[in-house]
């Protein structure tokens, strides 16, 4: 890199990091900073979780670099345009699919930059005032020989004048199960001492175990970052990759993603999706239709449904009410066993909300068009009487009380009706489900 070259980019990170910084100090910043298109410069603090917490425990405010995870293969050192974005979370993924460490090549640029303008005797910056900055610690891929995953630099001061800089390297040669490969803990100790010349040592005890980690889910393209792990410590410590003993205090850490199709109300998330979807079609005129995740259609799920209440009213079923229950159980098994515990089984289920467990699935607007065809034709022949819950006002259910009186009004299914009248049921049982819930028992 030229001096030229690498004088401005110095000053830029500066600059840069000073913003930052002065931004911090009235509120922590949501989003990442872009540096030069290819590096990601986050500042933590306060109750922002400290991807270095495990091993540092300095100044309460650092900066976190890491790579830009929209450019994917600039390893070199662009200069930033003056058009160019400021948060990197405008050029980011929405979805964020974890941390993407720098090369050891490229931090160690950037660790330089740092110092540079860290330096005192630098007179040449021509910086009115130079501010002390917070400890810069860069994620690196482990490229290099050493297998560094960390490079820091904090700055020493006496008063606001810097006096030096403290330079961190950490390495790691692992995973490995082999306790064999390692010191033992008063080696490691004896070689601490000599190494800082100092007399007293301290010994961090923590373990940490990953019981559903944030991955993709099998058979799908979906990264989920769902995840669920136990953060364990105790005071005192014989040997490296010591197991817990059963006096230690644990943690348990649970982050949960909305969609995650491992989670047990995943099927009345999916609903609620397509209740979006139906209410989003309206207003724009264009409907996302989900996924079919039925072997059967939502066609012919319906017609074997109103096919069971025909053979109902014409007499094929001894007992009503009991059959009747047990139907209603079987409609709702899908939902109970996605939900499980989280919401208790209703068993009272009208026609509508029946109907909606049928109708869920459908894939498109003919396919829509043909359920409720079949549903107002059983109507207008009265192949079926059903009961439905008093005060509902949708339009179905307007139509299924006139059926009681042998005449039902015309209704043209076209245009938006279908899907108005596929909203109108859903949200008529969601509402219902919620109520059940919160204040049913």
């Amino acid at each position: 890199m030229g001096a030229e070259r690498r004088r401005r980019a110095a000053a830029e990170l500066y600059g840069r990091l000073l913003r930052i910084y002065e931004e911090g100090k009235e509120r922590i910043p949501e989003h990442p900073y872009l540096f030069e298109t290819d590096v990601e410069i986050s500042l933590i603090g306060g109750s922002c979780k400290n991807p270095i917490e495990r091993f540092w425990n300095g100044n309460n405010m650092i900066y976190i670099l890491q790579k830009a995870q929209h450019n994917e293969e600039s390893d070199t050192m662009e200069e930033s345009k003056p058009g160019d974005a400021i948060y990197a979370s405008e050029l980011l993924p929405k979805e964020s699919s974890g941390p993407v460490a720098l090369s050891v090549r490229r931090a160690k640029q950037l660790i330089s930059l740092y110092t540079m303008v860290q330096n005192p005797n630098m007179t040449h910056w021509n910086i009115s005032e130079l501010v002390v900055l917070p400890p810069l610690w860069i994620r690196c891929d482990g490229s290099d020989p050493e297998h560094t995953c960390w490079l820091g630099a904090e700055p020493l001061k006496a008063g606001n004048k810097i006096t030096g800089i403290n330079f961190y390297m950490v390495t790691c040669d692992g995973p490995t199960a082999d306790k064999n490969c390692f010191a033992n803990l008063e080696e490691l100790k004896m070689t601490h001492k000599k190494k800082h010349h100092s007399s007293i040592v301290g010994v961090y005890r923590f373990a940490q175990y990953e019981l559903i980690r944030a991955t993709a889910i099998e058979d799908t393209i979906v990264e989920s970052e769902s995840n669920i792990y136990v953060d364990i410590t105790w005071n005192t410590v014989d040997k490296i990759l010591e197991t817990p003993p059963l006096i230690s205090a644990a943690t348990l850490n649970i982050t949960l993603e909305s969609g995650d199709p491992r989670s047990p109300v995943y099927q009345l998330y999916r609903e609620l999706q397509f209740l979006l979807a139906l209410a989003e079609g309206l207003k724009t005129g264009v409907t996302e239709w989900p996924e079919p995740l039925e072997s059967e259609s939502a066609v012919e799920l319906v017609q074997e449904f109103l096919t069971d209440l025909k053979k109902k009213l014409d007499g094929y079923c001894i007992s009503g009410n009991i059959n009747e229950t047990e139907k209603i159980k079987c409609d709702t098994a899908a939902v109970e066993s996605s939900i499980k515990s989280i919401f208790s089984e209703r068993g009272d289920l009208d026609f509508a909300e029946q109907l909606w467990c049928k109708m869920r699935s459908v894939s498109s607007y003919q396919e829509l068009i043909e359920c409720f065809t079949l549903v107002i034709k059983s109507l207008e022949h009265g192949e079926i009487q059903p009961w439905i819950h008093q005060g509902s006002s949708s339009l179905l259910s307007k139509l299924i009380q006139q059926s009681y009186h042998g005449k039902i009004e015309v209704v043209s299914l076209s245009g938006i009706t279908p899907i108005q009248m596929l909203l109108e049921i859903g949200l008529d049982k969601m509402k219902k489900d919620y109520v059940s819930f919160f204040i049913g028992k």
